[in-house]
């Protein structure tokens, strides 16, 4: 393969990014673009002198060998649908929906015609995760706790429910699945909500969410979402392992253990480039690095829509057996870091 031909499905500003992203690849070519806002389309089309297509079907059509799924929560289904009709490599943006249905839809049509995937989970390309996994060798995870303490997004459809999903599923997604990677498969939530929604018109989320979380592991952690401010305060977690704490965010990991403490720094850019350099390595056949193809999303979505029907419903959520199963084994042999293989 030359030059990897890509096309937008979505032209707000997640596809944004990625297009400036791939854009500074030498081995990319932005094929073309297509939104269901005409204007939003030809404007990021025009940045990338590409192409303006009105629809899916028409932009499939035009010779790509991926495709960029870049759309809101409550769109998603019909572009991955239509992408993996065609055969295509598929890169899809978080959340993979606003609700679960869409997406163990999705994940069934991927697993049946075996397309190549990748979720735009970027933060499992911090460069210091591989830092953190070494400080965890050996040792227990005994508790993870996340946050994402956060303002309300200036886009109309992220303060309704059925749209976005709610917080803890549009927002918290990253935190969700750093708790994952360190902690394993959660078994079991009680989350709640303050069922008081910000102050913008048709808002129907919680404002705050809490949650409680244990996993198969035998460890417990917890999660606090909330959209009260005006700015970005925290969005990151912290680690409580044998001897060993861990916090880390976007732009820095710090630890301390009985040998002493550090703080490393990063460029949250970095992560950004690294998801999109490692899809198009392995659309090219040049690379294997994708960290988070749709069925590892998939479980990350699974767990935050259990933390928002919990919320909602006020009652604890059970996951699916198969990964409560585990609990027996991981907790007599899990030996340190995450899960054992």
């Amino acid at each position: 393969m030359g030059s990897c031909r890509i096309g937008l499905i979505g032209a707000g500003n997640v596809a944004q990014r990625h297009a400036r992203v791939l854009a500074g690849f030498a081995d990319v070519r932005l094929v073309g673009v297509t939104d269901v806002l005409p204007d939003a389309c030809q404007r990021l089309a025009g940045q990338h002198d590409a192409p303006a297509y009105p629809d899916v079907a028409t932009l499939l059509d035009a010779g790509l060998d991926a495709a960029y799924v870049c759309v809101p929560p409550f769109a998603h289904g019909p572009a991955e649908e239509a992408v993996i009709a065609a055969g295509l490599p598929m890169f899809v943006e978080k959340p993979l929906a606003a609700d679960l249905d869409t997406a163990e839809r999705i994940a069934a049509l991927v697993a049946e015609r075996g397309v190549l995937t990748s979720v735009g989970h970027h933060w499992r390309y911090l460069p210091f995760l591989d830092q953190a996994r070494d400080l965890l060798a050996g040792r227990s995870v005994r508790m993870v706790g996340g946050a994402w303490l956060d303002k309300v997004p200036p886009v109309t459809w992220w303060s309704r429910r059925e749209l976005s999903g709610g917080p803890v599923v549009e927002q918290a997604a990253h935190v969700l699945d750093l708790l994952r990677f360190f902690a394993g498969e959660v078994i079991e939530v009680s989350a709640y909500g303050d069922g008081a929604p910000p102050d913008i018109d048709g808002a129907d989320i919680d404002s705050v969410t809490t949650a409680s979380l244990r996993f198969a592991s035998g460890a417990v952690g917890t999660l606090v979402s909330g959209c009260t401010l005006d700015w970005k305060h925290r969005a990151g977690v912290e680690v409580v392992a044998d001897a060993l704490v861990l916090s880390l965010g976007e732009a820095a990991l710090a630890w301390r253990d009985a040998t002493g403490e550090g703080v490393t720094e990063a460029d949250p850019e970095t992560a950004r480039v690294a998801v999109d350099r490692a899809f198009v390595d392995s659309v090219r056949g040049i690379g294997d690095d994708i960290r988070v193809p749709y069925p590892e999303a998939l479980r990350t979505h699974r767990l935050a829509c259990a933390v928002a029907q919990s919320a909602a419903t006020g009652r604890t959520v059970r996951l699916a057996p198969a990964v409560e199963a585990l609990a027996t084994a991981t907790r007599s042999t899990r030996t340190g870091f995450g899960l054992d293989a």
